[in-house]
């Protein structure tokens, strides 16, 4: 039997999400881009997949080559992002069980922000590229939980953070960029090209279509 000091025992649980792909079923960051940027930036996507340059440089380059405001660019996405089912009944889910829930992404603040408002979800902890609007374009600039300016390793430096906080972090994510901290979370749940990398790697995690499917993987953890 287990002592009552065990018994005593709460495990803390995260859920680290990514949000592009993840929480929305296609990047907005991209949509953007497609209307707005240089031809370039597609060049500049391929060398930051291929492993060329960090996404921190990425998105510094092709957002540079954007030239109109906040506004205009969310007006542009306003009526095409779709959020993956289940998301409300995930964030009813963690409340109910008092699981935090942050977003860690490689996207903009000021869209995923105003995104979450929309949505009536603006009360969720983001933590993503810091931006500003000037003449030189859009300055997308990362730091890292200690405040310090980043180009590469974010979302790894927050699943870091976490973990040092006593956190069990449950991993939510989509892309390749999610590789790194999906390999150092408690638990994985994977779609997309982060499913076939762990797949490919033979490593553990469990697949989702949608936030219903998270839902039923968490209810599987102990608590």
């Amino acid at each position: 039997m287990l002592g009552k000091e065990a018994r005593d025992i709460v495990v803390k649980i995260l859920l680290q999400s990514d949000f592009d792909g993840t929480i929305t079923e296609k990047d907005v960051s991209f949509m953007m881009l497609d209307t707005f940027a240089s031809n370039n930036w597609r060049q500049w996507l391929k060398e930051y997949k291929d492993g060329k340059i960090s996404v921190g440089r990425f998105n510094t380059q092709a957002f540079s080559t954007v030239r109109v405001g906040r506004e205009t660019l969310l007006d542009s996405v306003k009526d095409k992002v779709r959020i993956r089912p289940g998301f409300h009944s995930l964030l009813a889910y963690c409340r109910q069980h008092n699981f935090r829930l942050v977003i860690v992404s490689n996207g903009l603040d000021f869209y995923i922000q105003r995104i979450l408002k929309d949505i009536g979800a603006s009360d969720i902890e983001v933590f993503a590229a810091a931006t500003r609007f000037g003449a030189d374009g859009v300055q997308a600039r990362y730091f890292s939980p200690e405040g310090e300016e980043i180009e590469a390793g974010f979302k790894e430096a927050y699943l870091r953070s976490f973990q040092k906080r006593g956190y069990q972090v449950v991993y939510v994510g989509n892309g390749i960029s999610d590789a790194p901290p999906a390999e150092r979370a408690y638990r994985v749940f994977a779609t997309g090209d982060l499913q076939n990398y762990l797949s490919q790697k033979r490593l553990s995690y469990i697949p989702f279509t949608d936030f219903n499917d998270v839902i039923k993987g968490l209810a599987t953890l102990p608590q």
